[in-house]
């Protein structure tokens, strides 16, 4: 089974996982509302449609032009009038231009529109990735930051618990002011850090409703990302075969390289083949003539041979390999940037899954340590000092955990956007049809109709203008 069906099937799954009437929100229905109503990817698609016009566009040079023309003259007053000068006349002329050879202007060009549609295809999936990728990050910071809001609720209740219970201590006198002064200092300390904590979840929550346009609902956690690669040889093997970006800045190169077969032709013969056809009236208004009338057709061939522009075709053959130039180090670069990145996203990805093992064997020593200095505590052998030293690890530790399980699965996927795996093609993605470039450049590549054109643009993308203002309220929070 490929990976990209794979994929699907694990985000279909754990769409199915969901039980009956839940009203929880999968990290697969958030990537289709982005994919439908995001306004970088509408907006893209409309780019692209854009691009798909250079093709008629080029080929239209290399097409016959017919044109019509007609005029009416009357003379209101010569000097010169003769008996053979009409006082009236009207002539109506058509004209037909076929061009036969234009130095390669027309092959070229259309060959270089092709590429750039084929590229602009190719951006069009690394806008989707890219898009994915933000909505995947943005759909992680949520459950964490609601589980770094939940464990420093915890923290404060806790820690409220232990100063009322250092406060009756030090009534009866088994402790003292100082043991009440830190459990004070760390109450306050915890308030501060939950109020930084709810502010940065309100921020993510915010950063959610911009890229998938509606507010995050008891968002689930995703599933495991499949088929990840074992080495970071083979992430790059596979990135340099199927990233968007790369093929892309392939494609641009080689439109490049037919721009400067276009820009030669500017300085070849061009040949036309043309005829014309003439009807002139003159309205009864020629003396001795009958009926008043003339008609005449002409066909030939029309050759021009340029000898002498001034230098501007040399200038444009120049301008052009220049491009071409530019395009094949862009080109390079983009795959520099593919290789580190992949690189960087596995790196990351395997760090974050090592912080995560080591993590969860600190809660565990954590909480199994907290529980003894309790202990230890309840029998004298302890402080309240190593309390709260205790209950403050266990905090730092559950956070580390939960951010660094952040972390591996944003590294994965961005891993994966890398390699190019990670578009809607690849995640499995329903609701709808998936958005096909293609079809909208079958349809227009051979409209030959001056007069055709698309309806009226209109908006698709949905606005978040409307969207309730976000709070830091957690899934297992009713209120605060």
């Amino acid at each position: 089974m490929s990976q990209r069906i794979t994929f699907g099937m694990f985000l279909a799954g754990a769409a199915l996982a969901i039980p009956a009437g839940a009203s929880a929100e999968t990290l697969r229905e958030a990537l289709w509302k982005a994919y439908q109503t995001n306004p970088t990817m509408t907006g893209a698609r409309a780019g692209q449609r854009a691009v798909d016009e250079g093709v008629p566009l080029a080929r239209a040079n290399g097409l016959p032009e017919i044109g019509t023309t007609g005029t009416y003259n009357e003379t209101l007053h010569s000097s010169t009038a003769t008996i053979n000068s009409p006082d009236r006349l009207f002539t109506a002329r058509a004209s037909l231009s076929v061009p036969i050879y234009l130095g390669g202007a027309v092959r070229n060009s259309v060959k270089g529109a092709k590429a750039r549609v084929e590229a602009g295809q190719a951006n069009l999936r690394g806008t989707e990735a890219d898009l994915f990728s933000a909505v995947v990050g943005a759909y992680m910071d949520v459950i964490r930051d609601e589980a770094i809001v939940d464990l420093n609720r915890t923290q404060v209740r806790v820690l409220g618990v232990n100063l009322e219970a250092t406060r009756d201590r030090f009534e009866v006198g088994d402790l003292t002011r100082t043991d009440v002064a830190q459990s004070e200092s760390r109450l306050a300390v915890a308030r501060g850090q939950l109020q930084q904590a709810e502010s940065q979840l309100i921020s993510s929550k915010e950063n959610y409703v911009r890229l998938v346009g509606s507010a995050p609902d008891k968002l689930e956690t995703p599933p495991a990302l499949p088929n990840l690669p074992g080495t970071a040889e083979t992430a790059v093997a596979v990135a340099l075969k199927s990233n968007p970006d790369l093929i892309a800045a392939g494609k641009a190169r080689d439109a490049a390289r037919y721009d400067v077969g276009a820009a030669k032709a500017s300085r070849m013969p061009k040949l036309f083949a043309v005829g014309d056809t003439s009807y002139t009236d003159y309205l009864s208004s020629l003396p001795n003539t009958l009926p008043g009338t003339a008609k005449a057709t002409t066909a030939g061939a029309q050759i021009s041979v340029p000898l002498y522009q001034g230098g501007g075709p040399s200038a444009q053959v120049r301008q052009a390999q220049a491009r071409q130039s530019q395009a094949i180090e862009q080109e390079i670069a983009v795959e520099r940037g593919v290789i580190a990145q992949t690189r960087s996203s596995y790196a990351v990805w395997q760090a974050a899954n090592e912080v995560i093992a080591s993590s969860r064997i600190a809660v565990d020593a954590n909480k199994l340590a907290l529980d003894g200095v309790r202990a230890e505590n309840s029998v004298g052998t302890r402080t309240i000092l190593d309390i709260l030293d205790a209950e403050r690890e266990l905090l730092n530790t559950q956070v580390q955990l939960v951010t660094a399980e952040r972390n591996a699965y944003v590294a994965g996927f961005t891993l994966l956007a890398s390699m190019g795996q990670a578009e809607a093609r690849d995640l499995g993605l329903e609701g709808g049809a998936l958005y096909d470039p293609q079809q909208n450049y079958r349809r227009v590549k051979g409209i030959l109709w001056d007069w055709d054109q698309d309806p009226t643009p209109a908006a698709k993308a949905t606005r978040t203008v409307d969207s309730p203002t976000q709070t830091s309220e957690t899934p297992g929070q009713t209120g605060k």
